[in-house]
């Protein structure tokens, strides 16, 4: 080979490596975030979308992530009126006697239901999950059955817990990374002051016991509310069987995230996944939400006992881009009847708002009768006429 080829040889091999194809650009592009935990989930909660996954649906111990549906049975007897943050809560001894994690409540020792749900969100205490859930229920079985019923409830097929807090070891406790994903959706959604308690950092509670009064410090598990920027919550989980679980909310301009993580073979791998199914989700996601739509008028009912019916949207329309493209040139159209026939339903479909992007459909929303109106019968028509005739 002459020098001249040679050369060109080499220009073209170095060229190769600075410009690769654009095929192999686009491949690398669209191959998904870099995580090595063997199954997570990304989903954007308002709309529920799972942006990304891998093995969703395997069956893992999911350690202290098993307080998150504790956590929502918790703020579930809060909104029924149940419980209130001030309750007093007293440490019984099978509560004291929790290892793993804890935060060293003292047999008898009485702490408020606020304090007991930062000892369980930002400490992970075993101690105070278990000393709630007697408070709630009058036994740990008793709540873990509600615990059973709630993730039931929510859809959570591949779900089963044994008990509030995950240290146990037993194969019957399990979940899934969408499980988690679903129930961490509903608590921050239903219940969103809980991620003013998950994002605190360091916080100080006060023992007070027969031996007297010292002060205690929180500091929360979940590293990434330091090192991760919109970071907020959620919770942590690590035991031998479970390895490193972690379900995490994330907030930037207008989209929330949630990413968990399940079975990463150290904290560190845990932080890096979560953080890096977080930066693949907001490059990509754009969230369009009509918060203003057109108000609705009213429909004419015939031979009804009110002539007119209100209505009302069943829903506020979301839509969620995944691609990173802006959401842009949205249009509408409504569908609704000049009049409808008596007897109406309240909460019977009366039409409906498709949404399209570019002539493309990106979702409806239904529109419903907000009142139910009867059919009007002989006497109410003749009221109707004496009505005019006074008149």
């Amino acid at each position: 080979m002459n020098k001249k080829r040679k050369k060109l040889y080499i220009f073209l091999l170095i060229f190769s490596f600075l410009f690769p194809p654009l095929s192999v650009c686009a491949q690398e592009a669209d191959s998904g975030p870099a995580v090595s935990a063997p199954s997570y989930v990304l989903m954007e909660p308002d709309t529920g979308t799972v942006i990304c996954e891998k093995e969703k649906d395997t069956k893992r111990s999911p350690a202290s992530v098993t307080k998150v549906m504790t956590l929502l049975l918790i703020f579930d007897h809060l909104e029924d009126g149940s419980l209130k943050l001030s309750d007093s809560v007293t440490t019984s001894t099978y509560a004291k006697s929790m290892g793993g994690s804890q935060v060293f409540l003292e047999e008898g020792e009485v702490q408020s239901v606020e304090t007991m749900i930062k000892c369980i969100v930002v400490a992970s205490g075993n101690d105070a999950s278990v000393a709630m859930a007697e408070h709630i229920a009058g036994s740990e079985a008793s709540f873990v059955k509600q615990m059973n019923e709630r993730a039931a409830g929510l859809g959570m097929k591949n779900t089963h817990f044994e008990d509030c807090c995950g240290l146990t070891d037993s194969d019957n406790h399990y979940t899934t990374a969408y499980d988690i994903a679903l129930m961490s959706r509903e608590l921050i959604l239903k219940y969103p002051e809980i991620l003013k308690y998950s994002s605190i950092w360091m916080e100080n509670i006060t023992h007070v016991t027969a031996q007297g009064s010292k002060e205690f410090g929180l500091t929360n598990t979940n590293k990434l509310i330091r090192t991760y920027e919109g970071c907020v919550g959620l919770k942590t989980g690590s035991t031998s069987k479970a390895k490193f679980c972690i379900s995490a909310v994330a907030r930037r301009k207008d989209i929330s995230l949630i990413s968990v993580v399940m079975a990463a073979p150290d904290s560190k791998t845990r932080q890096k996944d979560a953080a890096a199914l977080f930066d693949y989700g907001f490059a990509r996601c754009s969230l369009y939400t009509d918060e203003k739509p057109e108000k609705l008028p009213s429909v004419k009912v015939k031979k009804g006992v009110e002539e007119t019916v209100p209505l009302v949207y069943e829903e506020k329309f979301q839509y969620l881009d995944t691609e990173g493209q802006p959401i842009t040139e949205i249009s509408k159209k409504r569908i609704l009847p000049s009049e409808v026939k008596a007897p109406v339903r309240k909460g019977q479909q009366a039409g409906e708002v498709i949404y399209y992007r570019n002539g493309e459909e990106l979702g409806k929303v239904r529109i419903l009768y907000a009142d139910s109106v009867s059919r009007a019968a002989y006497t109410d028509c003749l009221e109707k006429i004496l009505d005019c005739l006074w008149l």
